[in-house]
């Protein structure tokens, strides 16, 4: 299904170019997210806009939700807390408890602004609202004031480094410096003899793959995500532009499609993170529970 949503939504970049290049109409989404305003060594990009937006709407919820905390929840207090609650039982299920409980600040707050930032991405008006602007060689364009955040490779590429950074300070602290080292690259068994020393020279190879294999993730997280979101908003903006006044109700099918996958690709970048931190942290716990 990724590959097949990747490889259309390249494809719609090609085709509603080709439609809209003649009569300097819509040339799709762009791949980088333009600027809307340049205030010299900063410059905000329409995706920025979009995802300070998602950021306020979180936090106006979360603090909407904890403004009169009750002992019998109700109302928006009651959805938020099956929210939360639903989530840590999944991670507890993949991260064990103790471990979940320390991180959940993290995995349970980046599943709920992915989430938030796909679902913002189909709201009408994203990506339509915005005005006529001409570049410093004269190309006249249109410049949209919000965008998809995670249609932008900068904001998956930031999610996927965070989660880096975090990733090794919690191996750290739950092994120590030794420990993370050793849990990479030495054999713990109790084989002996030349046993032994080939089965700590083949774990030592093995740990070098497994460095590479680390160092890949952020960049296969990001692009996963990324990717996806793209092909998704590039998909719908070709059926929208090729549907002419029927536009719509072309992309009606896709669009109930786009609002299942922005929730699953919340869902997978939440589960590999927990993952690739339970693989490396959750042994620890379990040592203390034997």
């Amino acid at each position: 299904m990724r590959f097949i949503l990747t490889t259309l939504a390249f494809s719609s970049i090609g085709l509603v170019s080709a439609f809209g290049a003649g009569d300097g109409g819509h040339h799709g989404l762009p791949m980088a997210a333009p600027v809307v305003f340049d205030l010299g060594w900063f410059k905000i990009t329409n995706s920025m806009i979009a995802m300070c937006a998602v950021a306020a709407v979180v936090i106006f919820f979360a603090q909407l939700a904890t403004r009169k905390v009750a002992l019998i929840p109700s109302g928006l207090q009651n959805f938020i807390e099956y929210i939360v609650e639903s989530l840590q039982s999944f991670l507890a299920g993949i991260m064990g408890e103790e471990l979940a409980r320390k991180t959940f600040w993290f995995f349970g707050s980046v599943f709920l602004f992915i989430l938030t930032m796909n679902w913002m991405g189909l709201i009408p008006g994203v990506g339509t609202i915005g005005w006529h602007t001409t570049d410093s060689h004269g190309h006249a364009g249109w410049l949209p004031l919000i965008r998809g955040a995670n249609a932008d490779l900068n904001m998956t590429l930031a999610l996927a480094c965070i989660f880096f950074v975090l990733w090794i300070v919690w191996s750290v602290r739950a092994n120590g410096v030794g420990g993370f080292l050793s849990h990479i690259f030495l054999y713990h068994g109790e084989d002996k003899g030349i046993m032994k020393f080939l089965l700590l020279i083949i774990f030592f190879l093995v740990g070098i793959l497994e460095v590479i294999s680390i160092m890949i993730r952020p960049v296969s997280l990001t692009f996963r995500l990324f990717g996806n979101v793209y092909a998704g908003e590039s998909l719908l903006e070709m059926m929208v532009y090729m549907g002419g006044a029927f536009g719509w109700l072309t992309a009606l099918p896709f669009f109930f499609l786009e609002l299942m996958v922005g929730a699953i690709q919340a869902l997978v970048f939440t589960l590999l993170t927990a993952v690739f931190t339970a693989l490396m942290c959750r042994h620890d716990e379990e040592e203390h529970a034997h």
